[in-house]
């Protein structure tokens, strides 16, 4: 008897998330000279808007197919209970990173700390996961259920502790939101489109790739989190390098 091998890893998803590496970058470049002050880039307009949740939307749609990709080679080799175990536990670590930054930003950034962002949200679709990755196109409905309830739910008002839903009170403002409603069902439309293109964790299609760009872009996928974890103090060290004058003030009222 054969058994067919699945990849642990697809460069072509991974090309895919070094592109939102990018865009992340570009954005955050643009914010941080838009909130110190340094250029007048309108980085709260339509357009600057867009590239942000278009970048929140690749990653989560990309970490619905990494799941679905994922499930299918640790069903094979876990019982039923070592398979939840591992999502949990997997789930709680990410999950645990957001609450690390949580914690700094609330120092530094009182006013707009991260309560419940990408990476918060990130670890709770893989803590639940064991619960929708064996489904198939079940998971393109909820997810578009979730995704079109996004702009209800967001004009809904309510105490704090309701926030990871995407109801929060009048004057909430976070530097990243990224509630369960309506980025959940990005994750989840991710994972049906997984199924739907590797099928049993195999690839049913042969992507072309830019190679100039293929190995840079790759590399920078298979670190996205690392790089998310380190990109803000870097690009702030070498502002903070470049325009000290421009720390002083903020540093003097408690902001940073």
């Amino acid at each position: 008897m054969t058994t067919t091998h699945v990849p642990e890893r697809f460069p072509e998803i991974d090309f895919a998330r070094g592109i939102a590496v990018v865009m992340m970058v570009v954005f955050h470049i643009a914010f941080d000279f838009y909130y110190l002050r340094i250029v007048a880039i309108p980085a709260n307009s339509l357009p600057w808007r867009v590239l942000a949740m278009s970048t929140a939307g690749v990653f989560l749609f990309l970490v619905g197919v990494s799941l679905s990709i994922s499930a299918v080679n640790a069903r094979k080799k876990l019982s039923r209970n070592e398979f939840i175990l591992k999502y949990v536990k997997r789930g709680a670590g990410i999950f645990s990173i957001g609450i690390g930054i949580t914690l700094v930003t609330w120092i530094i950034l009182p006013g707009s700390f991260i309560l419940f962002g990408i990476l918060h949200l990130i670890g709770l679709a893989i803590a639940l996961s064991p619960l929708y990755t064996g489904y198939s196109w079940q998971n393109l409905i909820a997810g578009s259920v979730i995704i079109l309830l996004g702009p209800v739910v967001s004009a809904m008002r309510g105490a704090g502790w309701l926030l990871w839903l995407g109801i929060h009170p009048p004057a909430f403002y976070s530097i990243d939101y990224t509630p369960v409603v309506p980025w959940l069902g990005v994750v989840l439309t991710g994972v049906y489109f997984g199924t739907f293109f590797y099928p049993g964790g195999i690839r049913r299609w042969h992507p072309v790739m830019p190679k100039i760009l293929d190995k840079p872009l790759g590399f920078l996928g298979r670190h996205s989190l690392a790089i998310y974890l380190v990109h803000q103090p870097i690009i702030l060290g070498i502002l903070l390098v470049l325009f000290p004058s421009v720390f002083i003030p903020l540093c003097s009222q408690g902001v940073l």
